[in-house]
């Protein structure tokens, strides 16, 4: 065994990185703290998005403006149904955008740094869908803008696409802790916000990034590997959209040796979208 010995400050910032990289961002007190009783004041969306969103005639919202006035709100816990009339109510994405901005009932925006909407063209016909934020896209904003976003931009290019032609989003818009995949209840309280974010976007082809966001798209248990390259015809809220799903980038950073199954799915996206007419 080696002998304990004071870290020096490089080893002490390779600590902290390492505990934030695990999700420990919060030091234990003396006393024990009930973290899903805990309550923080809610945030409050721009002025100037906030009067056509508070304007919808639904009684979810017009609850989320009554406790908004009342005081602070518990972030865990939440309910599905008002999840699902919230993101019914927005008419547009930057409607949906600041409903989900000032939305309390996930857990996850708790400890993440903000808020993780979406990147690319509103009006694209081609969307993409991953599982959720890293480390980098938290502290951005933006999905897929680290290692594997630029792996993805370079796998877009290869087929003549790019963030002009596409958009993406995630199936949750909080980074979890550790970079965990989210629970199922975490899923359940995003899932309406991103059905409605497919709607508003109207997309003709939504490609699904990794096992986590096929499955919740796909509504399956299969996994990533017997689903890639296959394509479906999926109803997304009320949305007809042709699907395919295909590997993480992160994961083919990890595993060259299945860039080659990747690259026959961004073959077979290129050849849907000629088939459709979408390159005018």
């Amino acid at each position: 065994m080696t002998e304990d010995h004071p870290l020096n400050r490089d080893e002490m910032l390779a600590v902290l990185d390492w505990y934030r990289a695990a999700g420990v961002d919060i030091a234990v007190g003396e006393e024990p703290v009930d973290r899903f009783a805990q309550r923080v004041p809610n945030r409050t969306a721009p002025a100037a998005v906030a009067s056509p969103v508070t304007a919808v005639d639904s009684p979810a919202v017009r609850r989320a403006a009554d406790s908004a006035s009342e005081g602070p709100t518990v972030l865990l816990g939440g309910d599905p149904a008002e999840a699902r009339a919230l993101a019914a109510s927005a008419t547009t994405l930057e409607q949906l955008e600041a409903l989900l901005g000032a939305y309390d009932g996930c857990g996850l925006k708790l400890r993440a740094t903000q808020l993780v909407f979406a990147d690319g063209n509103p009006q694209a016909d081609i969307m993409l869908i991953g599982e959720a934020p890293g480390a980098e896209e938290d502290h951005q904003g933006k999905p897929f803008v680290g290692k594997s976003g630029q792996l993805l931009d370079r796998m877009l290019k290869a087929i003549g696409l790019d963030r002009t032609r596409v958009y993406i989003a995630n199936t949750v818009p909080w980074r979890p802790p550790g970079n965990r995949t989210p629970t199922p209840e975490e899923m359940a309280l995003c899932l309406p916000f991103l059905h409605r974010q497919v709607e508003l976007v109207a997309p003709k082809i939504v490609m699904t990034l990794g096992g986590p966001a096929m499955q919740t798209i796909f509504d399956t248990t299969a996994g990533i590997i017997k689903m890639r390259g296959k394509w479906s015809t999926l109803s997304i809220g009320s949305r007809q959209v042709e699907a395919i799903p295909t590997l993480h980038p992160a994961y083919l950073l990890r595993n060259a040796r299945a860039k080659e199954q990747a690259w026959a799915d961004m073959l077979s996206l290129r050849m849907k979208i000629e088939a459709l007419g979408l390159d005018g």
